[in-house]
């Protein structure tokens, strides 16, 4: 019952991860990522400990691939999850366990990925990846909104989405972005009004944690 994207800004280096579902506050469960290094969801019975394991795995090297492998290579629960990862190169993988039985799907394009499961149809997924290729000159977050919204008007799940969540990181070690919509009936189009009015804002926030000094934050 989630469906989600990871992808990777080739121009500025970012990384980032947009994820729904129709439970509650996906965003504190599925989502990882660190910059410089990659991302990684993991979902589908989920289990949380796989995302900063998998993050861990990509700072030593490892590709997508390798880490998948690793991460899979273990007891019977990993049968019941779902895994998605990029690497610093853009590369990606993904996981699907042999216990998913609902409709689920992964799909790759040029520095993203994208799985789900318990969907209306594979097509959730593919729209994502298509349309996060099709906005190569958008700012990352927007790509991965956009692709989030794709997937739900391609089917979306087979319950009404009630939580959703963006998160993206560059060059420091807190979030460039990192919007969640914990509970709400509208959960994508509210994570929508959150990056629209997050934007202009943006870089304010990096340059008051930087340098408090020069930043304008108290200016209204």
């Amino acid at each position: 019952m989630t469906y989600s994207i990871a992808g990777m800004c080739q121009r500025t280096g970012m990384f980032g991860l947009a994820v729904t579902t129709s439970s509650i506050a996906v965003g504190s469960r599925c989502p990882f990522a660190k910059a410089g290094v990659g991302a990684v969801l993991t979902q589908h019975c989920t289990d949380p400990r796989l995302g900063p394991r998998g993050i861990a795995l990509l700072e030593e090297g490892k590709t997508a691939a390798e880490v998948i492998a690793i991460l899979t290579d273990a007891g019977p629960e990993i049968e019941h999850r779902q895994l998605a990862i990029i690497d610093r190169h853009g590369g990606t993988a993904w996981f699907h366990g042999k216990r998913i039985l609902s409709t689920h799907h992964a799909s790759e394009a040029a520095g993203c990925v994208a799985i789900g499961n318990i969907i209306r149809t594979p097509s959730v997924i593919s729209a994502m990846t298509e349309t996060f290729a099709s906005l190569p000159e958008s700012h990352l977050g927007e790509r991965l909104m956009a692709a989030l919204e794709a997937g739900y008007e391609a089917g979306g799940e087979l319950k009404q989405e009630k939580s959703a969540a963006l998160l993206v990181v560059h060059k420091e070690t807190f979030p460039l972005v990192d919007l969640r919509v914990d509970y709400d009936r509208a959960a994508i189009s509210q994570l929508r009004f959150l990056w629209e009015n997050y934007t202009p804002v943006m870089a304010s926030y990096i340059e008051r944690a930087l340098d408090p000094e020069a930043s304008k934050y108290w200016v209204k």
